[in-house]
């Protein structure tokens, strides 16, 4: 009846998958506010009938990915913050104000933006409507706070990755 107990702790495997899914999540935002729609507004795109629908399926799925990613990172804080004595309690702010961003892009912003497109009116010459110039504002503000929020919750990960 000689049994040995011995105790192994388990590093937690949260702190690995917010890393990556923030820099996946962020480098996606990145690749797609400098690069996929510069591309299609140079392009000449934006003076086509179809550019509202592009970019609504676009953003669509992207939007999904972004609610995924914000949901992954506020779980894995959360978790993180039960289990670690030393973790700052700003993260699960900035959690949640990541997450609020995916929310307000996903359900008002893109819509909008895809309403504001449409054109109805066949004899209105109008390429781009005013409320537009609003709704972009809001955007790159929110895309600000998305990168800004995202990078200091992801040097704070890495920070403690090293320790």
């Amino acid at each position: 009846m000689n049994t040995l107990a011995t105790v192994t702790f388990k590093r937690s495997n949260w702190r690995p998958a917010i890393i990556l899914t923030l820099g996946f999540w962020l480098s996606g935002s990145l690749i797609l506010d400098w690069v996929i729609m510069p591309t299609l507004y140079f392009s000449g795109m934006m003076n086509e009938a179809s550019f509202t629908t592009v970019g609504y399926a676009i953003f669509w799925n992207f939007n999904r990915v972004e609610l995924l990613s914000a949901a992954i990172v506020l779980t894995g804080v959360l978790a993180l913050s039960k289990t670690r004595h030393d973790w700052h309690p700003n993260t699960i702010v900035f959690a949640v104000i990541l997450l609020t961003v995916s929310l307000l892009e996903t359900y008002f912003l893109t819509p909008n933006m895809c309403a504001a497109g449409i054109h109805l009116n066949m004899f209105e010459t109008s390429a781009i409507p005013a409320a537009m110039d609003l709704l972009h504002g809001g955007y790159w503000v929110l895309e600000t706070v998305k990168l800004m929020t995202g990078g200091i919750l992801l040097s704070q990960c890495w920070r403690m990755q090293a320790e």
